[in-house]
């Protein structure tokens, strides 16, 4: 976090990010000073509802963030920037966006959480563009033009108004990770194909410390307060936060988390809890030994998971974890249920056994309600997520294992 006594007073002079959160009302000129270095620009968590013409002065921007301000357009000056890649305007209230505001190379584009209903056709005409965030807003259709985004690789349309499932989006041939519960088109009854979990009461646990925290909630190691027969000692529960995220409705989530069932290497749902000011669902604990398998993407890798520095898999384990997730892709499908976010960074795995499990279904949807055709196409969308799964694995496996016959067959498989 940068400050605007420090950017006036010449400080940071030649700094490749800025990140200022004052209470901005105006957009401060002097970042115009930053224009031969400034790279990524995050203006989020201020009071922001213009950018000056001035903005096309920083011809090296390749990044933007203006989250959580009082926009109520997409300002067209973007369109104008050079190099400009990655736009972020989460939670504003955007209602319109003009076909002038996207870059031409525009590669990311997040307006979560905003009162948008229309698309401009520009949306389509961008052929760089790989992520596209779009939940929370009031969408009733999508621009035909999106036909044309042929390196389309992650959608989230959840959380809006559209009444037809968006046929220009299933043909898409690089999209692998797509989101879209929460629509018209894609409600079904809360029973339909649920597997049932008892209701509990949130006095019934005590919440410890925290063991992860995603978009939708924050998952805590928990203990019961009266002694139980039918439950496992050690407990997790996932309170959700009961508003909209980058993938959609927290109920959406629930949903689907029900509707697979019970799997060996899925996180099982033990029981839900659902109160006025509570919803939240209560799992088993995963073993501490269990490890992260991978990390979010960056930047730069935009759909792509990433490793720390230096981690490597023998091929042997990673055989064993790709069978693991292949069996989970399975039992999602045979239950109708997209996850969406097939990645190796919702992954745990014993370091030692190479035993899985699988988690976060933030961007799940159940997708019983789409025609036969439109069914295998979304299958078929999750499947590349699969292959992109195994290739990253691939892409970390020990260097004296790459000529052995299994690294062959599964560079093969994904190849084909």
């Amino acid at each position: 976090m940068h400050t605007l006594s420090q950017l006036r007073s010449g400080e940071l002079n030649g700094v490749k990010r800025l990140t200022l959160s004052e209470n901005l009302f105006c957009f401060p000129l002097e970042i115009l000073t930053l224009a031969n270095s400034l790279e990524i620009l995050d203006l989020s968590n201020n009071n922001l509802s213009e950018l000056p013409d001035e903005l096309t002065q920083l011809t090296k921007l390749k990044i933007i963030f203006a989250s959580q301000n009082n926009f109520d357009h997409l300002p067209e000056v973007l369109g104008k920037l050079p190099n400009l890649e990655m736009i972020g305007f989460k939670s504003n209230k955007i209602k319109t966006v003009a076909e002038e505001s996207l870059p031409k190379k525009l590669r990311w584009l997040i307006l979560t959480d905003n009162q948008i209903e229309l698309l401009p056709n520009s949306l389509g005409e961008r052929p760089r563009l790989q992520k596209l965030a779009l939940a929370g807003n009031q969408l009733t259709d999508l621009p035909q033009t999106l036909a044309n985004a042929h390196n389309l690789e992650l959608v989230r349309i959840s959380a809006n108004k559209l009444t037809e499932c968006p046929e220009q989006l299933l043909n898409l041939p690089k999209l692998a990770w797509f989101a879209f519960a929460g629509n018209p088109f894609s409600a079904i009854k809360e029973t339909h194909n649920t597997k049932s979990v008892p209701s509990l009461s949130s006095a019934s646990y005590t919440l410890e410390n925290v063991l992860g925290q995603g978009a939708s909630g924050v998952i805590s190691k928990a203990h019961w307060n009266t002694p139980q027969t039918q439950f496992p000692d050690e407990i997790a529960v996932k309170v959700f936060k009961g508003e909209v995220t980058s993938d959609g409705y927290p109920q959406d989530e629930l949903q689907a988390c029900l509707q697979v069932g019970i799997h060996p290497n899925l996180v099982q749902s033990l029981a839900l809890v659902k109160e006025a000011n509570t919803l939240a669902l209560i799992m088993n604990l995963i073993p501490s030994h269990y490890k992260n398998l991978g990390l979010p993407p960056c930047f730069n890798s935009c759909t792509r998971d990433t490793f720390p520095e230096n981690f490597s898999l023998s091929i042997t384990l990673i055989d064993k974890i790709v069978k693991q997730m292949e069996h989970v892709f399975t039992h999602l499908h045979q239950n109708q249920v997209c996850h969406g976010d097939l990645y190796a960074h919702n992954t745990l795995y014993d370091t030692e056994t190479g035993d899985m499990i699988f988690g976060d279904f933030g961007a799940a949807t159940s997708y019983q309600m789409l025609t036969p055709a439109q069914q295998q196409k979304v299958q078929a969308i999750e499947h590349r997520a699969l292959n992109h799964f195994i290739d990253d694995l691939l892409s970390v496996c020990v260097e004296e294992d790459k000529e052995n016959e299994l690294f062959i067959t599964l560079r093969q498989r994904i190849a084909s």
